[in-house]
């Protein structure tokens, strides 16, 4: 969930697949027709059951590189490390490692539910474009005619817009009342429609299409827009179209801390409709640590709250996820969302147009010159290969989800912080375990070095 022009995107601890932000102005660290066919979803199910080529002795370097690359991030600061890599040959990859602080409260595994942050946007675009891909909306549809009244100047903005980050709405993250909520400050439930109307009720940041600035107020339109074209709950949408006909046990929409709405693949409310597989707690650093860790411009006294854990930590894993829905809700699993991304840019998902339509990219701000933005995806160049997928931040939790152009190979670094990797050794740690777990996806060796972008 990043930030907008108003808040300076900060050095995102610099990874060939550097992270999006989450929470703008704590903006330092912190996406067919109808529901696939028996047939479609069978085939997407088994689709990672690809024959084995790969040689046992390489696996086995590969998966000792990537843990002590894992384990030396944990070292380093993070109080967990979920890594999954698939490489199309048969053979899959999955880590764990934690601190030993942390198994107090849960014993990691590989298998562990996680908060996906903005990763979440590129299911919602998913949706979005499956209701294009039946005309029951258009890509130049004005977003008045969806939520009339709603969004000043939405004559002038349109779904494309929203989707791409073109709109210039200012991004509603960023505003006081919402960051206390997000940071657990504040224990007030947010609706979507609060949620836009905090965004809306400050000044947008340029004309509608005329510049590109990352603002979640985009993407929560865009879920209020798919329940108003479809009369079903964003999370109702996203189990029928996605998380059910692909057989993802693990992945549902967190819609906020107490509000009994949380929908699980298999219908019900939240964690408790899910079984199998626990969730993966998060933290972030107590409020004596946090203070040099964030942004210039932070309002003062930001910290997040929740109960005090070693290290100068507080466990953020039951924090308000209310503001963050179709901008940053779904909670999912590393193997869960391989099998969603690999059947997106395979084809399963989506027609032939609606995909080229995704991928049809804008540059980013200029400090990011190997990033561009579709339709709820990113293209990112990483020096071992192009890859596509989106990053995501919520309190206590940082993902980042790539594939490659055919959805063959899959690669998920889940980190139990955000805040916690901004030290620099820190963050080196974090940066050398994503190059190269991206790099071993494509089936190239690291760089022994790469340098910064941003």
């Amino acid at each position: 969930m990043p930030r907008n022009t108003a808040h300076p995107r900060p050095a995102r601890q610099a990874s060939p697949t550097q992270t999006s932000t989450s929470a703008a102005t704590l903006t330092l660290a912190l996406a067919l027709a109808g529901a696939l066919t028996g047939c479609g979803a069978s085939a997407v199910a088994q689709g990672t059951a690809h024959t084995p080529t790969a040689r046992p002795g390489t696996a086995t370097a590969l998966s000792a590189r990537l843990t002590a690359l894992a384990q030396k991030d944990v070292d380093a600061g993070a109080p967990g490390v979920v890594v999954r890599v698939d490489r199309g040959d048969g053979r899959v990859t999955e880590i764990a490692r934690q601190a030993p602080w942390t198994r107090a409260d849960h014993t990691l595994a590989a298998s562990d539910r996680f908060r996906m942050g903005s990763n979440t946007k590129t299911m919602v675009a998913t949706v979005v474009l499956q209701l294009v891909a039946e005309d029951r909306l258009q890509l130049t549809d004005p977003v008045e005619k969806w939520l009339p009244g709603l969004i000043p100047d939405g004559t002038a903005i349109t779904v494309r817009m929203l989707l791409n980050h073109t709109s210039g709405l200012f991004n509603y993250t960023n505003d006081p009342a919402v960051l206390k909520a997000f940071t657990g400050q504040d224990t007030r439930q947010w609706t979507p429609g609060e949620l836009l109307a905090a965004g809306v009720r400050h000044d947008p940041l340029f004309a509608p299409g005329t510049d590109y600035s990352y603002s979640n107020t985009n993407y929560i339109a865009l879920g209020l827009v798919a329940e108003k074209a479809t009369g079903r709950s964003l999370g109702d949408l996203i189990r029928r179209r996605i998380a059910g006909p692909l057989h993802l046990k693990n992945t549902y929409l967190d819609t906020g801390a107490g509000t009994g709405s949380d929908t699980g693949p298999n219908g019900g409310s939240g964690s408790a409709a899910v079984k199998g597989s626990a969730l993966a707690h998060g933290y972030e650093p107590d409020a004596a640590r946090i203070g040099p860790l964030l942004p210039a411009g932070t309002p003062e006294g930001t910290a997040f709250a929740g109960p005090a854990r070693p290290a100068g930590y507080v466990d953020t894993t039951s924090i308000n996820t209310s503001t963050q829905w179709a901008a940053g809700g779904v909670v999912s699993t590393a193997r869960d969302w391989a099998r969603f991304s690999g059947a997106l840019l395979s084809g399963a998902l989506l027609p032939p147009a609606q995909l080229k339509a995704m991928r049809s990219t804008v540059a980013e701000e200029a400090q990011f010159p190997n990033r561009r933005y579709g339709l709820g995806l990113e293209e990112v160049v990483t020096p071992c290969g192009t890859v596509w997928g989106h990053s995501g931040q919520v309190p206590g939790y940082s993902s980042e989800n790539y594939t490659d152009a055919t959805g063959r190979r899959t690669v998920s670094v889940l980190t139990g912080t955000i805040f916690g990797l901004v030290p620099p050794k820190a963050g080196a740690a974090n940066k050398a375990l994503v190059d190269a777990a991206v790099c071993a996806m494509l089936g190239k060796p690291a760089p022994a070095t790469s340098t910064p972008t941003g």
